[in-house]
């Protein structure tokens, strides 16, 4: 991304996965189809995956949005 001094920036378009690729929400790393060792998450109604190692870094994060029923 390159930033401007008047303050407006431009940011490269991320490319599109290819179909049946998931993306990890937080690191951006990719796999094909969901792998078993991912989270699954539904945020604001809006699902997300994390990959293994993000979401071993934010357990605790995760778990602490789940409603009590859940723990």
């Amino acid at each position: 991304m390159t930033s401007f001094p008047d303050g407006h920036s431009t940011q490269r378009p991320e490319p599109e996965p290819e179909p049946g690729t998931t993306v990890c929400a937080l690191c951006g790393a990719t796999a094909q189809g969901p792998p078993p060792t991912w989270t699954y998450s539904v945020e604001n109604g809006t699902g997300r995956h994390y990959c293994d190692r993000c979401a071993r870094e934010n357990l605790r994060a995760i778990e602490g949005r789940l409603d009590s029923e859940w723990w």
